[in-house]
């Protein structure tokens, strides 16, 4: 029985699979996937019972949260070599692992998301994620400078890992402007990206021309403006009554916010 991985194509998703072509190992991206409907149904419950993808299906049972797969198919294969050589190898490995998720890709979501509309926008915020980034870059870029990868002499899951989640960053925010404070890393991505076995799930990536701006509904600016036309009419009682539909309204329309699309980024 092949892996099936349940999941919509993302950078989650990406890890276990461009680890199978590494490994060797066979797994099936579900088909026709739809976020939202397919990771809500009993079956995917009983698998996930978070609900969040990407969910690997395996003859012994589901396991959920994309590191935690992206390990169990790079050890699918006693043959293969995605943990290294060594006990020193796989300490070295899993600390990568951690410092992807950890320090990149958790910085990356908190300057990414709330310019995306996924959370709300805080510059305070955005200015700790980007020091924060740079600062792990920083470390990156020093131990790549005479390294050609994570650990060893080839590709491990730490690489994988780690590619996958600078990958979409470098798709969507990381602009080169930004990214040349770190010569290394850009090497390093664009070194593994070329690799046929990425290539082949990633395809050709193309580094992010701009920062996307930050969302122009602001519910603060409507309410505002209408803070001096409720002082002006108090006299009048018939023209208060229609103005706290407007405000009702506005208060609604920030609800959808409240819906998460991070379902489609997370397990980490």
């Amino acid at each position: 029985m092949a892996l099936v991985l349940h999941s919509a194509p993302n950078k989650n998703a990406f890890k276990a699979l461009v680890a199978a072509e590494y490994s060797g190992v066979k797994v099936e991206l579900v088909k026709n996937f739809e976020m939202g409907v397919s990771n809500k149904t009993p079956e995917f419950i009983k698998m996930n019972p978070i609900g969040k993808i990407p969910v690997l299906e395996t003859p012994d049972g589901p396991i959920f949260e994309s590191n935690a797969i992206a390990r169990y198919v790079a050890r699918s294969n006693p043959d293969g070599t995605l943990y290294g050589s060594s006990l020193i190898d796989y300490g070295h490995i899993e600390q990568w692992i951690d410092f992807s998720a950890t320090e990149i890709d958790v910085s990356l979501g908190n300057w990414l998301y709330p310019r995306l509309g996924y959370r709300v926008y805080l510059q305070p915020a955005e200015e700790a994620a980007i020091a924060s980034l740079k600062r792990a870059l920083g470390a990156l870029n020093t131990h790549l400078a005479s390294n050609t990868y994570l650990v060893g002499h080839g590709v491990t899951i730490a690489d994988i890992v780690m590619v996958c989640n600078l990958a979409y960053g470098f798709k969507t925010i990381l602009t080169k402007s930004f990214t040349s404070e770190f010569p290394h890393v850009e090497r390093y991505i664009w070194t593994l990206l070329n690799q046929p076995n990425f290539k082949k799930i990633w395809g050709d990536v193309t580094q992010a021309e701009s920062i996307p701006p930050v969302p122009s509904k602001k519910p603060a600016q409507p309410k505002e403006s209408a803070k001096p036309k409720k002082e002006e009419p108090k006299k009048e009682v018939k023209k208060e009554e229609v103005k706290p539909k407007e405000v009702v309204e506005e208060e609604e329309a920030p609800k959808p916010k409240a819906k998460n699309p991070l379902d489609l980024f997370a397990s980490e």
